[in-house]
This record gives structure tokens, C-alpha cells and sequence, in this order.
């Protein structure tokens, strides 16, 4: 394993010049301070290249070939998470192994240069190809079909955390795993950063939560509705959400098209959303957006029901275009979402008031010095750029 893609001594902030021109709100810049951790987030996971088809009309059929009507490319896996949080300004430091093919070369530039994701805990593997996924959209959902190898010992080393401590910050982002545990979150649980999880089908079928070890170093806890009610074996997602609440401060339970609900413990205060009716093109990436939203307002020190509604909000945004990462909202896009709602005629007074807390957020100015790069369908039109 080698170092590769290091900043620049001309580069020596936290963000490219790219993500500072595409940042336009920090959300944390009232609590900020000398001697404040140099990241607000840290993560740490796989980073796939995900080929995302749109546009098909029913599933695949054994023995035809079927076309999809649209098709985008870009980071995937841990990278839709880390870009939704610098796309909302939070200052994200990712430990990653990349390939050292073609994929994962354009994986590291559209994380590093593109979104000013800090990548000097990641590390180019010589001779390891990057992990592919195709995900087909279809009906308001999706199929995926993943490749990849078995990276070498110290990629598997690094994405679990590494041997050493990881980086100081506000804020990590856990995907737990039923029946075994990562060392690094107990260790930045420790050093006082504030762990939020989200967890994966449990693909044995025990959905046993004492199998969930590293959750009790967890602050918020954000399963689906299915998964909280199996693990809790509660037949109501919302009786689930209080019933995590034994193991975890906040828990929040995503229902669908529902919206979102959440408990935290600690406060004893509870808060119901309603999903945002949107056109959904692709819904590959929006539970991490969801996350991520989730994340901000909770570093922001917002009230609950503001951050579930701004989590719903980011992630209904970003379903409206193709791939998971490079989907993400920016405080463009939500402002102006925002600006739009209230213009429009017969709009609910008790929705507008749902979300007026953006008001004081949403830059005055919507216009960017270039959009937000999305998902395109083939990685090779910026080479020659």
C-alpha cells in the first residue's frame, strides 16, 4: 500500500478552491473555535464506482435485452455519504482505499478536488481494482449487481480505522455490521466524538441487537422501518424507535414514503416529518443523504423535528437526479426548493412552517460560480479537461 494523490503545498486549507465556491453556508460557523477539531466529520468504508442505469420500465428478463433511457456514473459506497456532508459544508475527512485503475483515479479527483473531501488518511492500492456496482432504478426502486476482490490486508486495516487513532472530530458516521465490531469507533467515542450509525440487512437472519457491539458507543441510531422493527420485534416502526431508545440516546426510523420519526431519550421529546413528494429519477444513495442531513442539523445543535425535516428535505432533493453521491443537494439546491415552495400558490401555512427554519440559512444569493457536478454517463469527457 502506497500514499497517492497527497494535497499540494498550494492546496493547505481544509477545502479545494472547487468546494469552497460551491459551499456557500457553513452550518457550524456560530459554534466555531479555537481548538475545535480540525474535521467535523470522519468516516471510513468502501468506495465503489457505481454505474447508475434510469428510465427502465419493469426489471430485467431472463433472456432480453432491455435499455434504460438514462445512465450516469460516480463515486459510490462511502463517497454518497461524504459528499452529502460537504456538499452542506461540513468540513469531511474520509480513510478509503482506492484502486490504482482508471475508476479509481476518477473516484479520488471527483472526492478530493470536486467536494474538498480531505483524503490523506485514504491510500491508493497498487494492483487492486476498484469495486463496481451497476444499480438499475425501476418502479421507485432498485437492483444493484456489485464486483470486486478481496482488498489486501491493509485496506481492510484501513477501512476498518486503521491500527491508529482516528482523526479528531465533532462527528463520525458508522455502518454497523451484526456480529463484529470496529475498533475505531470505541476509540473515537472515547476522544468525544459523537458516533451515528446506520446499519445493513442482517443477512443471517438473527437481527439479535446485542449483535450490534459497537452501538453502545453511538449517540443516534438510524435504521429503516423494517430493520427497527426486527430487531426490536415491535409490529409498529414507531413503538421500535422507542424501544432503541434502551440502547441508543436518539434513534430515527425512516418510513418510506411516510416521512421519518425519531425519540430521543434524553430529552424525551419525539417528532414525526412527512415525506416530500417529489419525481423520483433515482433513489440510489438517499438513505446517506438522509444521514448526512441528519448529521448536520444535529452538529448544529438544531431541534429534532428541524433536523428530521431537513433530512427528509435533502434527501427527497436528491432522488431528482442520477447516482448517489454526485445527487447530493447543495445550499443552492435548497434554497432554491426553498424559495420555490413559497412562491407557489395554495401551499399549506402549517407545511411552510415546517421548514421556515431555513430562512435564516439559505444563501440570499442562488447563483454559483458553476453547478454542482452530477453524474454523467461515461468518466471519460473530463480526461482531456
Amino acid at each position: 500500500m502506497t500514499p497517492s494523490h497527497t494535497l499540494t503545498g498550494e492546496e493547505p486549507e481544509h477545502l479545494t478552491q472547487a468546494a469552497r465556491c460551491q459551499t456557500q453556508v457553513d452550518p457550524l460557523a456560530a459554534l466555531r473555535a479555537p481548538g475545535d477539531p480540525p474535521w467535523d466529520v470522519y468516516l471510513t468504508g468502501t468506495v465503489f464506482l457505481d454505474i447508475i442505469f434510469t428510465g427502465l420500465d419493469s426489471a430485467p428478463v431472463r433472456g432480453t435485452e432491455s435499455w434504460a433511457r438514462g445512465m450516469g456514473s460516480s463515486p459510490g459506497g462511502v463517497a454518497n455519504m461524504a459528499t452529502a456532508l460537504a456538499r452542506l459544508g461540513l468540513r469531511t475527512a474520509l480513510a478509503a482505499a482506492f484502486g490504482d485503475d482508471h475508476y479509481g483515479e476518477y473516484c479520488w479527483d471527483a472526492l478530493e478536488r470536486g467536494e474538498g473531501i480531505h483524503l490523506s488518511a485514504s491510500r491508493t492500492v497498487p494492483g487492486w481494482h476498484s469495486p463496481v456496482t451497476v444499480s438499475m432504478a425501476y418502479e421507485g426502486e432498485r437492483t444493484m449487481v456489485s464486483h470486486g476482490h478481496e482488498p489486501p490486508t491493509e485496506a481492510v486495516l484501513l477501512q476498518e480505522g486503521g491500527t491508529g487513532r482516528p482523526p479528531r472530530a465533532r462527528a463520525a458516521v458508522a455502518s454497523l455490521t451484526p456480529g463484529r465490531s470496529a475498533p475505531w469507533i470505541a476509540q473515537a467515542a472515547r476522544a468525544g466524538t459523537r458516533i451515528f450509525a446506520d446499519v445493513g440487512w442482517d443477512e443471517t437472519g438473527a437481527w439479535d441487537l446485542s449483535g450490534l457491539a459497537d452501538l453502545e458507543h453511538c449517540e443516534a441510531f438510524l435504521p429503516n422501518a423494517e430493520e427497527a422493527k426486527r430487531y426490536t420485534g415491535a409490529d409498529c416502526p414507531r413503538l421500535a424507535a422507542h424501544a432503541l431508545t434502551e440502547y441508543v440516546p436518539v434513534a430515527v426510523v425512516t418510513l418510506g414514503e411516510e416521512g421519518a420519526y425519531a425519540v430521543d431519550r434524553r430529552t424525551g421529546e419525539a417528532a414525526e416529518v412527512p415525506a416530500i413528494a417529489v419525481e423520483a429519477l433515482d433513489p440510489t444513495g438517499a438513505g446517506d443523504v438522509f444521514v448526512a442531513g441528519f448529521v448536520t442539523g444535529s452538529l448544529a445543535g438544531w431541534p429534532l423535528a428541524d433536523r428530521l425535516a431537513f433530512a427528509g428535505l435533502t434527501a427527497a432533493l436528491s432522488v431528482q437526479e442520477f447516482g448517489g453521491s454526485l445527487s447530493a443537494p447543495g445550499w443552492s439546491e435548497i434554497g432554491a426548493w426553498w424559495r420555490r415552495v413559497q412562491s407557489l400558490p395554495g401551499q399549506d401555512p402549517k407545511a411552510l412552517r415546517r421548514y421556515a427554519f431555513l430562512e435564516g440559512l439559505v444563501p440570499e444569493e442562488l447563483d454559483r460560480p458553476w453547478p454542482l457536478r452530477r453524474a454523467v454517463p461515461t468518466i471519460g469527457f473530463r480526461r482531456s479537461g
